[in-house]
């Protein structure tokens, strides 16, 4: 840097780089660095630092992605102790974050480490329980790593192994790998630097092939960014020069030399184009043999890209790519950046990979640990409802549905899980179970088995199996026998049916005695007669005991239809009336939780249940009302003596429980009201257990072959009682069951009425006689008007009362008579002279 210099290339270690930042952050020359990927150099205190090869920030969320593929939670880093290795482990662990994985433990060694030292380390980890690990190291001691990892047995099946980039690279600067250092690695996953296959590429290698005395026979993608930085210099540095720039260098005061200083710092000078020179970099943009050469606003390549590959056999194959556009794809990225981006989960492909060990299977990803222990679970040491868990003499000391639906899932997965019950709680009481599972989330225990509710503020800190069974907070209360009325025959419909079908009946026998009163005699008479016929036909059609006939085809229609809508009512007020009278009926005053939150009495809560704080916090009900019940005694006692004999008004308490507690009862309670709150019961395990997934898919397995059934008929068959109270509203009949028959019947009246009434009124403007020229011309107009209109209202009146038989006869002699009348005039005409 004695010289004066206006860019600097290089390092290839991003230590070195670093330091070298400083320095030209000092004298304004840009750095292009084509090897230095650490994420750091990025930050703003190196303006004048470029890098012209892909940044290991992109990398890791590259890994991070595959992690997410394939289903894993936890990884372990292992890494070189410098900025380039904790760097990059840094973003990796943010990357693990966002897809709610983590690194479950960081193994650094210092650089060039000896082999004991990383064999020391890969004992430790294999103790652990994760077993995918990523190796971020340099190449000079990245084999050792792999070498001591095949001695300790670490390269067989059920371990996963992905390496940065640093493996292609080594793997790819050598013409000929060996094959011992092959099958250090066969099964590892590697990341190298995509590099699209260009013709400026294919002509690239086809002239380094064709160099004499060349020092290597191949080359990596780092050769290919080192080559790119060169060419990005040069072109750079030209048009800085066609713009007018000027190369000049001035002397800066603040440097000066040390008594005994070797540095010469005085012969340092600041480039006076410096950031002019790296604007025109920055705006640089062509196509190199490693690909597009171009910046975005972070100063980072656009586009990175990484091949995903395989190592198997005596080489790699690739399985895929990594974009930034588009993630985990088996399409190169240069097809996916013309299209959009798709970053979802089903568009995320890759190729199948053979593991260590050989396998085709995708690895667990996790085991359980060497280290001796095994799983630590909490389980409650209930002294209620002991049938679904409870202390026991026996070998593991606890017994119970809950465990025995635990044991069974256990069976069900194929590796052995070594585990030991820890009883919670005194014994004297039952323990809280909010407790319970805070334990289990700050790592006292490893799970919590049990009759453990999911409920919200619980999955916020551990996570739960799928449940396998289902709860929900009921209410209980004492109840008595409903005694029968006097006029219990009412109660089969309500109200508005009743007078809804007494005005149908009323309806109907007017109907019909408008269209028989014309032609049927039976429908004939005094008016008082008629009335009582009408009332008569209309309710003894309930009974279908109706003497009188229907002879006119529209009343046959109408009284069809309206028997039909009978023969319904009957049955279902016959069947309603029955359930009522046969089937015990039970009432209580407290209809259900709203009764409860509305009024002021006491109300029971099981000892350590959630629903204390469930009441409080979300129905906002006092906790002076709430009264801690401990076992079955105090449940029946607190219910017999009521909240006026220092018991309670009802119990909440879960559905499960519940149903044990009515049967020991001898069904003297009963729930009222509905399930308010709809939950389960899972087992609860620490946050990002792989368990947790595990146990849920085999106790699905244990709810389809019938087993999980099984053992609930084991703990819990109890004899059976109606759980709920009989409401006698709710056996009720409503107008709203029936609205459609009566809308049947009421069209087919409207129908049949308007039909029957045109016809008489054109049978009567053919029987009402033409008014005569001149007879009402001597008349007062108006009061001749008013005459007429109540005489032609009366007129028709009677004319709708008498026999249709005699109008027939009426208007066929009328008929007659103007056919004589006719004949006579048209012969007196003919006789007359002309």
């Amino acid at each position: 840097m004695e010289d004066d210099v206006v860019v600097a290339i290089g390092p290839q270690s991003s230590g070195i780089a670093h330091v070298i930042s400083h320095v030209v952050n000092e004298l304004h020359v840009p750095l292009l660095s084509f090897a230095a990927t650490d994420p750091s150099l990025a930050a703003l205190q190196y303006p004048y630092f470029l890098r012209t090869t892909q940044s290991d920030y992109f990398q890791m969320y590259a890994i991070a992605d595959l992690v997410e593929y394939y289903g894993w939670r936890e990884v372990i880093a292992i890494f070189v102790d410098d900025d380039y290795g904790r760097s990059g482990i840094s973003i990796l662990g943010d990357a693990l974050s966002k897809k709610r994985a983590k690194i479950s433990y960081k193994a650094p060694f210092t650089p060039k480490a000896p082999n004991t030292t990383i064999n020391d380390l890969l004992v430790k980890v294999n103790l652990m329980e994760s077993r995918v690990y990523v190796v971020h190291v340099n190449p000079d001691t990245g084999l050792n790593i792999f070498s001591e990892a095949k001695s300790l047995g670490m390269m067989t099946s059920s371990y996963v192994w992905i390496a940065t980039d640093w493996l292609p690279s080594l793997l790819d600067s050598s013409e000929t790998v060996d094959t011992d250092t092959m099958n250090l690695l066969q099964g590892v996953i590697a990341l190298r630097h995509h590099t699209p296959d260009t013709d400026l590429k294919k002509k690239f290698m086809s002239r380094w092939s064709g160099l004499k005395n060349k020092s290597s026979a191949s080359f990596n993608s780092y050769a290919l960014y080192a080559y790119d930085s060169v060419w990005l210099a040069a072109r750079a540095l030209d048009a800085y020069l066609k713009e007018g720039g000027n190369i000049s260098f001035s002397n800066d005061p603040r440097l000066h030399d040390t008594n005994g200083s070797s540095l010469h710092l005085t012969s340092l000078r600041i480039f006076d184009g410096g950031q002019q020179f790296l604007q025109t970099i920055l705006g640089t943009n062509f196509t190199g043999v490693s690909g597009q050469i171009q910046f975005d606003k972070d100063k980072n390549l656009v586009d990175p890209a990484y091949d995903i590959l395989n190592i198997g056999g005596t080489g790699s194959r690739r399985i895929g790519y990594w974009s930034n556009h588009s993630h985990l794809s088996i399409i190169s990225p240069e097809i996916l950046h013309s299209k959009p981006s798709n970053t979802s989960t089903s568009n995320q492909h890759l190729y199948s990979v053979i593991w260590p060990g050989e396998i085709t299977a995708t690895p667990r990803g996790w085991v359980f640990p060497n280290n001796g222990k095994p799983l630590r679970i909490a389980v409650p040491n209930r002294v209620i409802y002991e049938e679904f868990v409870s202390k026991d003499s026996g070998p593991s000391g606890v017994r119970g549905y809950c465990i025995d639906v635990f044991e069974a899932a256990i069976n069900l997965l194929p590796y052995a899980v070594p585990h030991t019950y820890i009883l919670y709680g005194d014994g004297k009481r039952n323990p809280v179970y909010d407790d319970l599972v805070y334990s289990v989330a700050a790592n006292k225990f490893d799970a919590a088995v049990g009759d453990i509710t999911i409920v919200t503020n619980r999955t916020k800190i551990v996570d739960f199996t799928q449940p396998y069974m289902e709860s929900g907070l009921v209410v209980v209360a004492p109840v008595k026998e409903l005694k029968s009325s006097p006029w219990a025959f009412l109660k089969p419909f309500t109200v508005e049916m009743w007078c809804v079908t007494g005005g149908f009946f009323l309806l109907v026998g007017a109907v019909v005695w408008i269209l028989e009163h014309r032609i049927n005699h039976e429908f004939r008479g005094p008016p008082s007669q008629q009335l009582i016929t009408i009332f008569w036909f209309s309710f003894s059609t309930m009974f279908f005991s109706h003497r009188e006939n229907t002879v006119s085809t529209l009343g046959r229609l109408v009284l069809i239809i309206w028997l039909f809508v009978v023969l319904i009512i009957n049955s279902s007020y016959t069947a309603s009336l029955t359930s009522i009278l046969t089937v015990q009926q039970l009432t209580s005053r407290i209809e259900g939780i709203d009764t409860l939150i509305s009024s002021t009495e006491p109300i029971g809560i099981q000892d350590g249940s959630f629903a204390w704080n469930y009441l409080i916090d979300e129905l906002n009900i006092a906790a002076s009302r709430l009264v801690k019940l401990k076992n079955h005694a105090e449940y029946t006692i607190a219910l017999q003596r009521g909240p006026n004999g220092g018991g309670v008004a009802a119990i909440v308490d879960e559905l499960p429980y519940i149903e044990l507690f009515l049967s020991s009862t001898n069904c003297k309670f009963r729930t009222v009201g509905s399930e308010f709150t709809k939950s389960g019961w899972g087992f609860a395990f620490q946050r990002d257990s792989p368990l947790a997934v595990d146990l849920s898919t085999a106790i699905l397995q244990l709810s389809e072959n019938g087993d999980l059934q099984k053992i609930h008929n084991k703990w819990l068959t109890r004899s059976e009682c109606s759980m709920q109270i009989n409401q006698v509203d709710s056996n009720q009949l409503s107008l709203m069951s029936f609205w459609g028959l009566f809308l049947i019947c009421g069209i087919a009246c409207f129908i049949a009425l308007t039909i029957f009434f045109c016809r008489v009124i054109c049978q009567y403007r053919r029987f009402s006689p033409e008014a005569k020229e001149g007879d009402v011309e001597e008349i007062d107009l108006p009061r001749s008007r008013r005459t007429m209109r109540t005489s032609s209202f009366k007129d028709l009146i009677g004319f709708v009362d008498r026999k249709e038989a005699e109008i027939k006869e009426i208007l066929k002699q009328k008929s007659s008579d103007r056919k004589r009348q006719a004949s006579h005039s048209s012969d007196g005409q003919s006789n007359s002279p002309s």
